[in-house]
């Protein structure tokens, strides 16, 4: 199936999902920084990137992304979530936040599969 990388600092998000994609036959790599996270996205090409908004700090997701699309990095990214929960703040899709799709964290394992598979067919 697809080679996905999941970027999250909570090791518990990170296992989660990485049983939930198992399960489906995707391989999953994983990272939890974001300096981790862009050298295996620049070193494997994942097929999709899910990405934590919030890690060291509260927008490495954000910049993460900006700088996967300024060095043409096409690939897919699924972007978990916890900030409009935290602060109130609903994101939608911008050049300022260049991801394909949010998620709200916590995330059920068939809304996690159905997501991957929407942006897989991209």
């Amino acid at each position: 199936m697809a080679l996905i990388a999941v970027i999250d600092d909570d090791p518990d998000i990170r296992e989660a999902s990485t049983l939930v994609l198992n399960a489906k036959g995707h391989k999953v790599i994983t990272a939890s920084n974001p300096k981790d996270g862009y050298d295996i996205v620049k070193k494997q090409s994942p097929d999709l990137i899910i990405l934590d908004v919030m890690m060291d700090e509260p927008d490495d997701g954000f910049f993460l992304a900006q700088k996967f699309r300024k060095e043409n990095i096409k690939t897919p990214i699924l972007m978990y979530t916890s900030v409009s929960k935290t602060v109130g703040m609903d994101f939608g899709k911008s050049d300022m936040v260049p991801v394909d799709d949010f998620v709200e964290k916590p995330i059920t394992p068939e809304l996690l599969i159905n997501k991957v598979e929407l942006l897989l067919k991209k």
